[in-house]
């Protein structure tokens, strides 16, 4: 059946959205649902070790989240970088939009300034910047890309990064990773079950909200994957594979098969998963609980079922889990 937009919406209390991450990462709540029974368990995440399948593999996505959002004036003046061109031209979500019209060039602080080559149909700005990204003046108006609903506070910027990050990349974290600690990813090898890395760097793909009020005139925006020759070796080896958030899951499903085995490969993807998607590669998925509307809700449901999901975030909300990039976490097996 279509589905539109509003199938994918949801009440979800306020003070249910999480500001903060759990103390220890590893101590924030799991919600395990069983596809083949139906039946739904509430539990911590240092205990997920219970629930895994024997020798799966747990893919994580490895990028490391880049201080993207560029703040000046006390704030009053915003470019959040959602892709660079090069060292100096980006593309840019910006705010207030009036100062960046096209051909126009906005000071933003002394000396420095931001030249707006083009304006998009979404909005989004190609500006080319006086100075370099990397340039030392603009190093303390460099901020964490926190989302919008939660309050801006750099002492958490460690904890908005995976401990398995690498490359940066990423202009939003891949949430269901923040759960593991070295210590958790240790218990989980003594037990057969080994951390496998790929990557891919979050951008507009991943968090750019839906407007169409059909899903299937969205159109995604594209992200950079890899898996290099030896993840894939790996993962083709793996008894079962176990999916550490939604963006781990757009490189299992986007990255090209031979025969059905893994192939090292990297490029763009703008997969869209929506139910009635059948996955090719993913047997599990670990995953954080996602705002309402948003492609990623989209994808869980493909993948747990539309209605199964529906009955999961009821229990979630009436359990008062906590919800979105800090909030809790839940296993689909």
């Amino acid at each position: 059946m279509p589905y539109s937009l509003s199938d994918f919406d949801y009440h979800l209390p306020e003070e249910l959205i999480a500001q903060k991450p759990a103390v220890p990462r590893d101590h924030s709540r799991l919600l395990i649902y069983n596809r083949n029974t139906g039946i739904i368990t509430d539990d911590y995440f240092y205990n997920i070790g219970k629930y895994l399948p024997e020798g799966t593999s747990l893919v994580v996505n490895n990028s490391k989240v880049e201080k993207c959002r560029l703040l000046f004036q006390n704030g009053k003046v915003e470019i959040f970088v959602t892709k660079s061109i090069n060292n100096k031209v980006v593309q840019a979500m910006v705010r207030p939009g009036r100062k960046f019209k096209a051909g126009k060039t906005t000071e933003l602080i002394e000396n420095v300034t931001a030249k707006t080559l083009d304006v998009a149909e979404d909005g989004i700005r190609t500006i080319e910047l006086s100075h370099s990204l990397d340039h030392p003046s603009l190093e303390p108006y460099k901020y964490t890309p926190f989302p919008p609903y939660i309050e801006r506070d750099e002492s958490l910027a460690g904890r908005y990064q995976t401990v398995f990050a690498k490359d940066e990349g990423s202009k939003a974290a891949p949430t269901a990773g923040l759960h593991f600690t070295p210590e958790l990813l240790k218990s989980l090898s003594n037990q057969g079950i080994e951390k496998k890395e790929v990557t891919l760097h979050v951008g507009l793909g991943t968090f750019a909200p839906v407007k169409a009020e059909s899903i299937d005139q969205h159109i995604m925006h594209s992200e950079w994957y890899q898996i290099t020759g030896e993840q894939a070796d790996y993962l083709n080896r793996s008894e079962s594979i176990t999916a550490v958030g939604t963006t781990s899951v757009r490189v299992l499903e986007s990255a090209p098969k031979e025969n059905g085995r893994f192939i090292a490969s990297s490029g763009e993807t703008d997969i869209f998963i929506t139910p009635g998607y059948l996955f090719k590669s993913t047997d599990h998925l670990i995953t954080n609980f996602h705002l309402p509307k948003s492609t990623l809700l989209m994808l869980i449901s493909a993948f747990a079922g539309f209605d199964e999901v529906k009955q999961i975030y009821r229990h979630a909300i009436n359990e008062k889990y906590r919800f979105y990039s800090f909030g809790d976490a839940m296993l689909i097996l």
